[in-house]
């Protein structure tokens, strides 16, 4: 388990990021606490038939459950990202190759990034689990997204690791014509209002 922030008094009990996303990372450490970072080693395959926004709210309860299992005085952050494409979950590239088929498939159309968050502290028998659904309108080739406009962004980006290659807070925003949300950072991986809401229900002070 990795520590990810300085020494210091811990807000109630320990909160742990059950995470290797370092967006997620980035995100929490915007609050200002200190936690601790884990693996949850969850097998991240789609069930038969499974829609993405089920796909995401299974894996992020997977992914607190099973870090608690290991931290059971901890509160557990779990979370999990899928793009929804007309009800087709569209996962993490890991490939060029891969990238430019998921660009090219949401170029001009409506995606909607399935956020999950869940926080479990088996301890105490606290569990939640909540979605921000954010909507994306992607440019179209008619507003000039062509395929050299794909290639540079993945050049530059690199976004293997991103729910549909959509990297938004670097030159993915340019990718788009519109987002509509209720919680600003869910695109990028971790819906901060619906998490600080979370971890005070759960018994960690934030302020």
């Amino acid at each position: 388990m990795i520590a990810v922030a300085p020494p210091a008094e811990r807000p109630g009990r320990t909160l742990v990021l059950g995470s290797t996303s370092r967006y997620r990372r980035e995100l929490l450490e915007r609050l200002h606490i200190p936690f601790d970072v884990e693996s949850p080693e969850v097998d991240e395959t789609p069930h038969s038939g499974e829609s993405p926004r089920a796909l995401a709210l299974r894996l992020a309860l997977a992914k607190a459950r099973a870090v608690a299992q290991r931290h059971p005085q901890a509160v557990v952050i779990g979370s999990d990202q899928v793009a929804d494409l007309h009800g087709d979950p569209l996962g993490k590239p890991g490939t060029h190759e891969r990238a430019v088929e998921q660009l090219r498939r949401m170029r001009g159309q409506t995606v909607v990034f399935q956020t999950a968050i869940a926080v479990v502290c088996a301890a105490t028998g606290f569990e939640q689990v909540d979605l921000a659904a954010v909507s994306v309108q992607f440019r179209s080739l008619d507003d000039g997204l062509d395929d050299n406009e794909i290639e540079h962004y993945l050049r530059t980006e690199q976004p293997y690791d991103c729910a549909g290659a959509a990297k938004s807070e670097g030159l993915g925003i340019a990718l788009l014509r519109q987002i509509d949300n209720d919680d600003p950072t869910a695109l990028v991986g971790l819906p901060l209002i619906r998490t600080c809401r979370m971890i005070r229900a759960a018994g960690v002070r934030l302020l």
